[in-house]
Order: structure tokens, then C-alpha cells, then sequence
């Protein structure tokens, strides 16, 4: 992925997001373009379509707020590797799983919690906003959005896991089961 080169006015949204998988948080995040029905836009339609059609954003600050947005994406990810490291170390790491209670229950990383609408509540009042708060799910996608929240209430540390438990079973952890979804 070469992020030194421009994006392209004239890229589909198709292109833009396998270039920028965070790419559609950031467009809701800062324009609320993306995140529903009355706001989406069609995987073909150009990103100077969709500002066009958005108040006639300027594509320019739409490219910049998307690269920085995926390098702020990629600050928050943590390394299946450098995670197990740093657990290894010591560290106090609070793991968090956002996936259903049926896949945490078929498989889970050691120590962690399944996440539910009464631990977030009791994690937002409760848990020290420094330590490492480590977020994941199946491939990585999810745990993305749910880190980005935890930082917008003032978690310090909070990542995500690169890869998912998928990539800790395949770099870490062979004995973990992997799976598909369907």
C-alpha cells in the first residue's frame, strides 16, 4: 500500500476501502457519510461523487482526514506477537472480546471478557484509563470500531488486535482453534 501517493478524486469506494479499510469510520466520523442507509454510498461511485453529492466536500480534506485517520487506525493496533510479549512480561493487560458469546465460548484468549452492554458500563465507570486495554474479535475489523469508542472516553492504551483471534491462532497460539464464519 503505498500511502505517499494521492488519492485519487477518480477512485470507486470499492478501491478506496480495500486501500483504507478504516476508511468509512472515518467518513462518518467526521462527515457522517457511510454509516447508514440515508448517507451511504454505492461501491462504485467515485470518492468525488460521494463529496460532490455531500455538500460538495473538497476531496483534498477528504484524502487527509482519511490518511490520517488510517494512520491513527494503525497507531491503535497491537500485534499478535507484541501482545503475547508484553503478557508474557507481566504487563497488566485487560482483554476485551466483542464477539458473540458463542464463538467466545467455542474459543477465547486466556483472562478475557466477553463484552456486554453491563461491562461496558462497568468498564467506562470503573477501569483505569491507563493500563493496556487490548480489544479483539475475529479478523480485526470489529475490535477496530469498539477501540476507537473506548478512545473517544478517554482511554489512553487502548488497541486493537491486528489480525483478530484468527492471526493469534496463526501466530501465536497454533493450539487455538481457528474457524470460519458463514
Amino acid at each position: 500500500m503505498n500511502l505517499s501517493a494521492p488519492i485519487a478524486p477518480n477512485i470507486t469506494m470499492r478501491e478506496l476501502l480495500a486501500q483504507f479499510p478504516g476508511a468509512q469510520r472515518a467518513l462518518f466520523r467526521k462527515y457522517h457519510i457511510g454509516g447508514c442507509s440515508s448517507c451511504g454510498f454505492s461501491p462504485d461511485e467515485t470518492l468525488a461523487g460521494v463529496c460532490a453529492r455531500n455538500e460538495n466536500l473538497d476531496v483534498d480534506d477528504v484524502t487527509e482526514h482519511i490518511v490520517a485517520s488510517h494512520e491513527a487506525d494503525v497507531a491503535m493496533q497491537i500485534a499478535p506477537r507484541e501482545l503475547s510479549d508484553r503478557i508474557a512480561s507481566g504487563e497488566k493487560v485487560y482483554l476485551l472480546d466483542v464477539r458473540t458469546r458463542e464463538e467466545w465460548e467455542a474459543v477465547k484468549l486466556a483472562d478475557s471478557h466477553l463484552f456486554t452492554q453491563e461491562l461496558m458500563q462497568e468498564i467506562l465507570a470503573e477501569e483505569s484509563r491507563t493500563h493496556l486495554f487490548v480489544i479483539y474479535d475475529h479478523k480485526g475489523a470489529r475490535s477496530m470500531d469498539a477501540a476507537a469508542f473506548f478512545q473517544g472516553h478517554g482511554f489512553e492504551n487502548v488497541k486493537s488486535l491486528l489480525g483478530g483471534i484468527d492471526a493469534w491462532s496463526a501466530e501465536v497460539d497454533s493450539k487455538l482453534p481457528r474457524y470460519h464464519l458463514e
